[in-house]
């Protein structure tokens, strides 16, 4: 393409997302719990993202977590769905960096292919201008009709804040780190969560969990204290519990939240971050998003 004085440079992967952002009209998708977690009393706990946990999916999970963001309304003649170009779809997944334009095309088609594979989406081609059209299915990965919040909806949401985009925690958070988030954010505003107990909860290992949580810590966004509990198995009758809380722009708090004893604690008496073995790795990336 030839180009004039006064053109403009093409819209890069940040502008897209933030213009695709900004059309739902709200700063938070909401996201359904069984994303999560299976319900109480199913067969397995493990909700639909421990799929993407145990293949390493993060691209994967970027690309889900984006479109429960932008595809905000079951009003429109789409429904539950968004129809754009697929090179709109490359830049918005974070396909095109270093990449021709036909690769990051195939690299959409793997992601799209991975989703609908796990009953999250449907997709289709639309028109002859290599449009795609993707719908929401049901977040539990049943492949039923995706159900919108409220309205009679008796399904649990929480909210995964856009600004997990807008300030480029999406790219300073690795897959762990991610996991631990939603984790978070699916539980209480102040939250225990014993690491031995999530392979059972939801479907990772104890490791994972720990390291995820670790870099939370490490970037600010999450703090925990201790207590003390009482254990008549234990060598000392004492066990340690480590109490969580999420700090901005992911905190969860009301006004009425911060008079609450345990979260006075957990502002104000914070246990120091504890060590990941990433971090060096996660910071160098926090370098690069913010340079």
């Amino acid at each position: 393409m030839n180009k004039n004085e006064g053109d403009e440079p093409a819209a890069t992967e940040d502008e897209t997302r933030a213009a695709l952002l900004d059309r739902s009209k709200r700063d938070f998708a909401p996201v359904n719990k069984l994303f999560v977690q299976a319900a109480p009393g199913s067969a397995s706990r493990h909700g639909p993202l421990a799929t993407f946990v145990h293949n390493r999916d993060l691209r994967g999970l970027h690309a889900y977590l984006l479109l429960l963001g932008i595809i905000s309304s079951g009003d429109s003649q789409d429904g539950w769905s968004t129809t754009l170009p697929i090179g709109v779809w490359a830049r918005a997944f974070g396909t095109t960096r270093d990449a021709t334009p036909a690769s990051a095309a195939t690299a959409v088609s793997k992601v799209l292919t991975r989703l609908e594979s796990r009953r999250l989406i449907q997709r289709q081609r639309h028109g002859r201008e290599r449009k795609i059209r993707i719908t929401l299915l049901r977040e539990d990965g049943s492949g039923q009709p995706y159900t919108r919040p409220g309205k009679g909806n008796p399904d649990r949401f929480l909210r995964f804040p856009h600004a997990f985009w807008r300030d480029g925690w999406h790219e300073r958070l690795d897959l762990p780190a991610t996991a631990m988030l939603l984790v978070s954010l699916h539980e209480k505003n102040t939250f225990e969560l014993p690491s031995e107990r999530v392979p059972d909860w939801y479907g990772w290992s104890a490791d994972t969990a720990e390291r995820g949580l670790a870099t939370l810590e490490q970037l600010g966004l999450l703090t925990h204290t201790i207590r003390l509990k009482k254990a008549p198995l234990s060598p000392t009758g004492l066990t340690k519990i480590n109490r969580y809380l999420l700090h901005a722009p992911f905190s969860q708090l009301t006004a009425d939240d911060i008079f609450k004893d345990d979260v006075i604690d957990a502002l104000v008496y914070p246990a120091p971050p504890k060590n990941c073995p990433g971090m060096a790795s996660a910071n160098a990336a926090g370098k690069k998003a913010g340079s």
